[in-house]
Parts: C-alpha cells; sequence; structure tokens
C-alpha cells in the first residue's frame, strides 16, 4: 500500500535551521542596523565637512580676485594722476580761458547727466525757466 497523501514533514534539522535564520535576521536588526546609522552619520558628517571646506576655499580664491582687482585698479589710478601731471607740465600755465573752455565742453560730452548752469547777472544760476 502506498501512501498517495503527499505530507511535508519537518525533521528536527529542518526547525533547528528554520530557528537559527529566524534568530540571524533578529540579530541583524539588533546590532547591524545601528551600526549602520551610526556609519550613514559619520559619512554626512564627513560630506558636510567637505562642502564647508570647499566653500572656505572659494571664499578665499574670491578674496585674493578681489585683491588682485584693486591692486590693478590702484595701478590705473597711479598712471592716470602721473598722465594728468604730465599735461599740467605740458601746458606749464599756458591756461587760456579759450582752452578751458574746450576743457569743460569735452567733460560735458563724456559725463551721462547733463545738468548745466547758466550765471546770470549775480552769478546764480537760473533755477527755472519758462518759454512763452
Amino acid at each position: 500500500m502506498s501512501n498517495t497523501n503527499s505530507s511535508i514533514k519537518i525533521t528536527a534539522g529542518g526547525v533547528l535551521a528554520i530557528a537559527f535564520v529566524f534568530f540571524a535576521v533578529i540579530a541583524f536588526f539588533m546590532f547591524g542596523i545601528p551600526r549602520y546609522n551610526v556609519w550613514q552619520q559619520e559619512m554626512k558628517g564627513r560630506a558636510e565637512l567637505a562642502q564647508a571646506e570647499q566653500n572656505r576655499q572659494i571664499k578665499i580664491e574670491e578674496a585674493k580676485a578681489n585683491l588682485e582687482a584693486e591692486k590693478l585698479n590702484a595701478q590705473a589710478e597711479v598712471v592716470r594722476a602721473q598722465g594728468a601731471a604730465e599735461a599740467i607740465k605740458i601746458e606749464n600755465g599756458s591756461l587760456t580761458p579759450t582752452y578751458i573752455q574746450y576743457l569743460w565742453v569735452r567733460q560735458q560730452n563724456s559725463s551721462a547727466n547733463k545738468v548745466i548752469y547758466i550765471p546770470t547777472e549775480a552769478g546764480l544760476p537760473i533755477l527755472e525757466a519758462k518759454s512763452e
């Protein structure tokens, strides 16, 4: 007589294997997850430290660039002053009213806002002029 009923027999070794897997999973959750969280926080801290260092380096480079720009602006101002001093030496006191008027007109062409005050009899500017 053959048994046609197929049943799964669980042996003591099978129960022991299932229990071992169950305890291994519990041990992983008890010890592995906290260690992973500590490792993850450490990596996050390292990333933030690296970002802060990079930001500091960027600020240092920007400061160096600003310093270099200021040095070049100062050199340009010195050259401009030397040019003006040389121009005064060339003119050597020969400024005539016509030349001063020419310089004034030339300066008016270079300015963006043009407000011109015309002196009157008492040397006061005309504040309001109406055309009739």
